[in-house]
């Protein structure tokens, strides 16, 4: 993924003095140990591994799953720490093997750690250091995956303008970490560069200028001897993206190059729309569902099908889960996509590697502990299984008036429904609910106990199990239509004042009065989750960012329409004048 990392303001502060000496004291005993940054020579003993890589490439790739991306370290821009995440220990390795991962994906981006210029040094520390990591990695049985990554963007895309000098330094990248790995055991997989771009190019130039790098980097390892003579070697399509026209490009590539050590890998992101909350894709609904069964039919077809081995190098949500922040995509949503990604995968027949920017999302590097274990139980659990889900996890019942009965629609993923719970008490079938084709219905009777005496907000917690997989939390919620109010701000900084009784904003329309689209998101009425807006419950509010507002037309009008998962919408008006900015709810 490319630079995707913590917000400057979120980042989590260095160690403290007492922490610092300590670093420096375990440096200084690990160099003196042999075992810490020297630089790497010919008789550097290969990592211990005790797997027994399958001959097949297509079996080596099936046992990779499932595998999981060190994110925002190695890759960071300058150094490992740079982005917000410790540095890496061997304990990481160790969770994750103990946490059932297969695989690990190291990005590293090489060229803050190497020449610009003819021969291109990598400096020996910075390769040493890779090296360490790498053999942490395979002592704990894990398969890696190595490549060359942000240097994507910040060199390599200059090819169509500078060929020569990118193609000789990409050479000489991949000719150093050849030799310095061609001793590693075959459970070290080399992939030749991330997301490849290039600047001001057609498709047609791209995917032929990724093939010369491709066949490049084939050359150049197989070249270098030792055990990179039958190494698995990782091939990218174009930006790593799963369409047929650049598949099939890498397809060619493959088939040109006549070895059977060789994997195509693509990264998946879902729709864009659901996978950032834009555009109204609030739901995981069928058409981000349909972009998911299509991708992965794509990949099957166009690889598996054909005994080329697919490594899914990156796939999760452009923006969740991010903890620093709103949640722009709705948890049960998210849910429905990693279980789906899940089965999808193992039909298909790809391995796939979670892509994890660090602390503020998935693992915490610092603790070793998952930040959400629910979510990682629900990842965990599609390795092997479906688990049934529902229309949604919420159901609202309003204050305002008397309560009556809500519906849900089961899906059920191939399972059987067996019932709900609330705590360790199971529900009664005909008197709490009823079940009609898939419709799961909660009574008047149930809700008004369940949601007591009705203050705003989650009341009770119920779960949804199934005959396998794991169970589908439904949050019962005392809610009523948010309310607005008017308020002045600048350009700057704008929050107008909001009492959300209860309810969840789910996007903003804004327009114009001549119906034209308001915001930076010009293509579009539904603005952004947190670029144009962003919820504040604590504080009451709701924040149009200073990008969303001097977007606007100086002067003009606009409408904005909050929706909420309520399926309550709420009108407001915001006119720009300068640098000051005025809300009304009328």
């Amino acid at each position: 993924m490319k630079d995707i990392r913590q917000a400057a303001g979120h980042r989590r502060r260095g160690p403290g003095r007492l922490a610092g000496l300590l670093m420096v004291l375990l440096v200084i005993v690990g160099l003196s140990a042999g075992t810490g940054f020297a630089a790497p020579d010919a008789t550097a003993k290969p990592a211990p591994s005790t797997v027994r890589v399958p001959s097949r490439a297509m079996d080596a790739v099936a046992a990779m799953q499932p595998s999981w991306n060190l994110g925002n370290t190695l890759d960071a821009i300058p150094d490992e720490t740079s982005w917000g995440n410790p540095k890496v220990t061997k304990n990481l390795f160790d969770t994750l093997s103990a946490q059932g991962y297969r695989s690990v994906r190291i990005p590293v981006t090489w060229s803050g750690h190497q020449s610009a210029t003819a021969p291109y040094a990598i400096d020996a520390t910075f390769m040493s250091r890779v090296r360490q990591v790498v053999d942490w990695a395979q002592a704990d049985g894990l398969y890696v995956v190595l490549n060359v990554h942000h240097d994507s963007w910040q060199w390599i895309s200059k090819m169509p303008t500078d060929h020569d000098n990118v193609l000789a330094r990409f050479d000489a990248t991949w000719r150093q970490i050849s030799s310095a790995f061609r001793d590693e055991p075959r459970t070290l997989l080399f992939e030749s560069v991330n997301e490849p771009s290039f600047d001001n190019a057609t498709d047609a130039q791209k995917t032929q200028l990724l093939d010369e790098l491709n066949t490049s980097f084939h050359k150049v390892v197989r070249s270098s001897g030792g055990g990179n003579a039958n190494r698995l070697l990782v091939l990218p399509t174009v930006g790593c993206t799963p369409s047929q026209n650049f598949m099939d490009s890498l397809s060619a590539t493959i088939g040109a190059l006549h070895d059977r050590n060789l994997v195509a890998t693509v990264h998946y992101y879902s729709w864009y729309p659901f996978s950032v909350n834009i555009a109204g894709g609030t739901l995981y609904d069928a058409a981000a569902q349909k972009d998911l069964t299509d991708a992965f039919a794509r990949m099957h077809d166009t690889f598996v099908a054909r005994n080329i081995p697919v490594y899914l190098g990156e796939y999760g949500l452009l923006s969740w889960p991010d903890h620093n922040h709103p949640d722009r995509v709705e948890r049960g949503e998210a849910l429905k996509y990693f279980e789906h990604v899940g089965y999808a995968a193992r039909v298909a027949g790809v391995t796939t590697a979670l892509w994890d920017p660090g602390t503020f999302a998935f693992l915490n590097r610092e603790t070793l502990k998952w930040t959400d274990p629910a979510l990682f139980a629900w990842i965990r659990s599609s390795w092997t299984t479906r688990s049934g889900t529902a229309s949604f996890d919420r159901v609202f019942v309003p204050k305002s008036s008397p309560v009556t009965a809500q519906t849900l629609t089961l899906n059920l993923n191939g399972t059987h429904f067996r019932g709900l719970w609330q705590g360790s008490s199971r529900l009664v079938r005909g008197r709490d609910y009823t079940v009609i084709d898939n419709r799961l219905t909660l009574t008047a009777r149930a809700l008004t106990r369940l949601t007591g005496d009705r203050r705003y907000g989650v009341d009770a917690t119920l779960r949804a199990r199934f005959s396998r997989g794991l169970p589908w939390t439904i949050d019962v919620i005392t809610s009523d239509t948010p309310v607005l109010s008017n308020a002045t701000g600048t350009t700057g900084s704008f929050s107008l004042p909001t009492q959300y009784r209860g309810d969840v904003l789910a996007t903003m329309e804004a327009k114009y009065a001549d119906g034209t689209n308001a915001g930076q998101a010009d293509w579009t009425s539904y603005q952004e989750f947190n670029a144009a807006f962003s919820p504040d419950y604590a504080g009451g509010t709701i924040i149009l960012t200073p990008d969303f507002l001097n977007a606007l037309h100086d002067g003009a009008p606009v409408t904005l329409t909050f929706h909420f998962y309520s399926g309550a919408t709420a009108t407001y008006h915001v006119t720009r004048s300068g640098g000051s900015v005025t809300g009304t709810t009328s």
